[in-house]
């Protein structure tokens, strides 16, 4: 029996065990790979999250993180608009992020279960039942933070996994001559990509676009070359750097479209929550902040789920459901070649308007 059931180790995951378990509770971690290991992301945080991530233990001198203070955006075409990143932020790997958390959480006593899958999870008498491969748990609160889109979904019958997403997520870390303190964003056919460093002196590239685009040219390399490489910075990238993965990292099916906080008592965060798009590059924000509310709501109020989920979710809407909204919408703007040229043209000549826009998919400090 544990207080608290976790499912999904990745930032949310980690950062609410974190937490909960300092305040002493019982708490356990499924999570079904072995740390550490890649993920999809575009690993680049804003500044929002780093008093509270020094607050709970994390030595950001240990990480190496790389201080990223400027924004490069491109069109299809190639053309450029630059700005400064008012609160800037910081680039660190998932694998290593995500790894120097997993060795905090241990040593505030989160137990883990690791290269284990979770099966079902039953609501029943108040409490939870969750059934892994191979053993069975029971405990008061379950938070799902199983990421963008999983089997677990499906088990639920969540409305957005009924509905098929065009998107897939594709990346890679590499070395090659660019800035350290810039974060870029380089649009092309029906997706975006972006570059930004990390730890050593490599860099995260990581794009979203179509499976039509992937269909149409059968292989991804085919497809880099063919879509991405007709803007011509990604082109450059592309052709002089060194590739350090033997093939990229993929997912499919990644769903943008609005989620629900709670599913049959199980408190959702990060991903599971709710997605922000990779345009505006602030998903991990926004995992590590609502990890934050999700964890000082059960603490506050642990005798009372009623009043548990209502204040969880009336937090989640206060501080993410606008960013998420602004992200939707903005991405409707990019991906189609003209009206991103377009786009373009028009941040160009009202240069407040993109750092609006920059601001509105950003946080306050916490």
């Amino acid at each position: 029996m544990y207080d608290i059931i976790i499912t999904g180790g990745g930032l949310s995951g980690l950062v609410s065990s974190i937490i909960l378990s300092k305040a002493g509770k019982k708490v356990l971690v499924i999570e079904k790979k072995k740390y550490p290991f890649h993920r999809v992301c575009g690993e680049y945080i804003s500044n929002e999250t780093r008093p509270f991530l020094t607050s709970i233990g994390l030595n950001f001198k240990e990480l190496d993180v790389k201080e990223i203070t400027k924004f490069l955006f491109t069109s299809p075409a190639g053309r450029k608009l630059e700005t400064d990143l008012d609160l800037g932020g910081f680039g660190i790997s998932r694998y290593q992020l995500d790894d120097s958390l997993y060795q905090l959480a241990q040593t505030v006593g989160v137990t883990f279960l690791l290269e284990n899958t979770v099966e079902s999870i039953n609501f029943q008498n108040d409490s939870f039942v969750v059934k892994t491969s191979f053993e069975t748990f029971k405990s008061r609160f379950v938070i799902g933070a199983f990421g963008k889109r999983t089997k677990l979904d499906a088990t639920l019958q969540r409305d957005f996994f009924t509905k098929r997403s065009p998107y897939i997520g594709v990346k890679y870390h590499i070395k090659t001559d660019f800035p350290k303190d810039l974060i870029a964003l380089h649009n092309f056919k029906d997706g975006y990509c972006g570059i930004s460093a990390i730890e050593g002196d490599r860099y995260c590239l990581c794009y979203l676009t179509t499976r039509e685009n992937l269909r149409q040219h059968g292989t991804i390399a085919e497809m880099e070359r063919n879509i991405l490489w007709k803007n011509p910075h990604l082109k450059k990238i592309f052709t002089e750097s060194e590739f350090l993965y033997e093939k990229p990292e993929v997912i499919n099916e990644i769903s943008f479209a609005p989620k629900t906080t709670i599913e049959n008592h199980i408190l959702m965060v990060g991903d599971s929550a709710g997605l922000i798009t990779p345009l505006c590059g602030n998903g991990m924000a926004i995992a590590i902040h609502g990890a934050k509310l999700l964890a000082e709501s059960i603490l506050k109020n642990y005798d009372d789920r009623k009043l548990v989920e209502s204040n969880y979710q009336k937090l989640w809407e206060r501080h993410f459901s606008q960013r998420l909204w602004v992200g939707r919408n903005v991405q409707k703007l990019f991906g189609n070649e003209v009206i991103s040229e377009i786009a373009w043209a028009t941040l160009k000549i009202i240069r407040p308007a993109l750092g609006a826009i920059i601001k509105a998919t950003h946080g306050e400090v916490f």
